[in-house]
Parts: structure tokens; C-alpha cells; sequence
């Protein structure tokens, strides 16, 4: 299987990784028993990221996508992050495997967790239909019974 570049550099040298004290807004999808788990913080002033840090428990694409995740987000508006899309993360990377594109999945509902926890904190109105519902790749594909 071979990774491009990018996905080897935010594997080895992960961009915002650890957790966020007194984050304004905590995204974790994923499930242990599927194997990857990917937890999201976020920092938000005047409705603009001013800073996310990631926490990834799975294999090098889940940590690289989480990494990336976290860059394209970071001083955007609020709204901009919720349109992040896993194809952006993979293409970011330039590429992932096919079956590591679940990967950037999580880390599309995981920006979508943490910016969901932002608003229901803060008393934010927003339409439920904007959010995804967090499960493992296998449930994508229909095949686990993880709740």
C-alpha cells in the first residue's frame, strides 16, 4: 500500500495533536471496537476557529486526515468548517488508499461533533440534518453492529 508524501508527513509529524484544555467544543466518532477512534477540539472566538487540536487512536491515515483535518479548519469561520468534506481531506493528502478513505469520513464527523457540542454549549440553533451521525467505517458499508 503506498501513501503519498503527504499522508507520510502528517503520520510522522502530526500538526495539533493533543487534547485542548477548556475546549469551547470536543467531537469524538469512531468506535474501539472497530479500531479507530478520533476525538476533535476546538477553540472558537467570534465565530472563527482560533485554534483545534486532535487526539486519534487508529492507523496512520486516521492520524494524518485527523492532522489535515485540523489544518484547514483552523481560522476559519464556524460555518466554512461544517462544509469541510472528507473528498477535501483526501484530496489535501494527496489521496488515500481506497480502503482508508473511512478515515477522512471520521474526520469530516469529527469537525461535525466538535462544531454540533460548540453550538449546543453555547444554546446555538441549528438544523440536526446538518450533522451526520457518528459510526465506524463498517457501519458505512453496513456490516457492524457497534451500537
Amino acid at each position: 500500500m503506498l501513501y503519498s508524501e503527504k499522508v507520510m508527513d502528517h503520520f510522522t509529524n502530526p500538526r495539533n495533536l493533543g487534547k485542548m484544555e477548556n475546549a469551547d467544543g470536543v467531537g469524538e466518532v469512531g468506535n474501539a471496537k472497530c479500531g479507530d477512534i478520533m476525538k476533535i477540539y476546538l477553540k472558537v472566538e467570534n465565530d472563527i476557529i482560533v485554534d483545534a487540536k486532535f487526539n486519534t487512536f487508529g492507523c496512520g491515515s486516521a492520524i494524518a486526515s485527523s492532522s489535515m483535518a485540523t489544518e484547514m479548519i483552523k481560522g476559519k469561520p464556524i460555518s466554512e468548517a461544517l462544509q469541510l468534506s472528507n473528498q477535501a481531506v483526501v484530496e489535501a493528502l494527496d489521496g488515500l488508499p481506497p480502503q482508508k478513505l473511512h478515515c477522512s469520513v471520521l474526520a469530516e464527523e469529527a469537525v461535525q461533533a466538535a462544531v454540533k457540542d460548540y453550538y449546543d454549549k453555547n444554546g446555538i440553533a441549528y438544523d440536526p440534518d446538518m450533522f451526520k451521525t457518528g459510526h465506524c467505517h463498517e457501519c458505512h458499508e453496513g456490516q457492524c453492529s457497534c451500537d
